[in-house]
């Protein structure tokens, strides 16, 4: 099985602290994959990194076989991107949001036209694809955000906590059209602090603590006989210290 993305000693420090320390990260082709880890683990760095958004102090990270730093062009020709604190142009509409996008990815207009239209009503987006982003509730922007990043028929889709505030009808929408990616043979990754979704959703995961993977692979394999989020919790070494201390919450006078 080849792998979408490979990442070799990724490294990247923030004045004294180091945000990501060595990451050996392998996808395959075709999983839906998610990478996971507590607050701070470095997930977001390294999926920055990995996308070309920012420049690794070391290691390196190839997708579908294309080195990130030295072929740009060809990597972001395969990939779609949904970061984390989405920023959209918000004075455009749903519709000229997406036919901007697909030109600037040099889509024919028609074409564009015909793939913006399609992706509008499986996102259930066509009663506003003519309002103005900044109109759209965080649901909606996460489905037009989405919509951006699929435009072009990337391989390989990097997606960072796609499901956060997002509604439970959206949030299905959203995991029909990202399940009929994959089914295609292309690739989703996406970081989530969830073990619940993670573990409904995907077939391979990485685990992440401290700015390393601490595990990888499939699921099962991770799982190792426990819910994912006991994997976890085992994996990362938490303490539970939610009974020490605190003695005065509530109680009463």
């Amino acid at each position: 099985m080849t792998d979408a993305v490979r990442t070799h000693g990724l490294f990247k420090r923030f004045g004294p602290q180091v945000a990501v320390a060595g990451v050996d990260l392998a996808v395959p082709a075709g999983s839906f994959a998610g990478l996971v880890g507590p607050n701070g683990a470095g997930k977001t760095t390294t999926l920055s990194m990995i996308t070309g958004l920012l420049r690794p102090d070391g290691g390196a990270a190839q997708v579908d076989g294309f080195d990130v730093w030295r072929d740009p062009v060809q990597v972001k020709a395969r990939i779609g991107v949904l970061p984390e604190g989405l920023r959209l142009f918000e004075r455009l509409s749903g519709r000229e949001l997406l036919i901007y996008n697909g030109r600037l990815r040099g889509i024919p207009r028609a074409e564009v036209e015909r793939r913006a239209e399609e992706l509008l009503q499986v996102m259930d987006l066509t009663d506003a694809a003519d309002k103005l982003v900044v109109d759209y509730s965080t649901g909606m922007r996460k489905k037009i955000g989405l919509a951006a990043a699929l435009l072009h028929n990337p391989s390989v889709l990097f997606l960072d906590e796609p499901f956060e505030g997002v509604d439970p009808v959206s949030a299905n929408t959203l995991t029909e059209v990202l399940r009929r990616f994959t089914a295609s043979g292309s690739t989703v990754i996406f970081s989530s602090h969830v073990m619940d979704l993670v573990e409904r959703l995907c077939d391979w995961v990485s685990v992440m603590n401290g700015g390393h993977i601490v595990a990888q692979g499939p699921i099962a394999e991770v799982r190792a006989g426990r819910s994912l989020n006991q994997a976890f919790l085992d994996l990362v070494g938490a303490r539970g210290n939610g009974e020490e201390g605190l003695s005065w919450l509530g109680a009463k006078p």
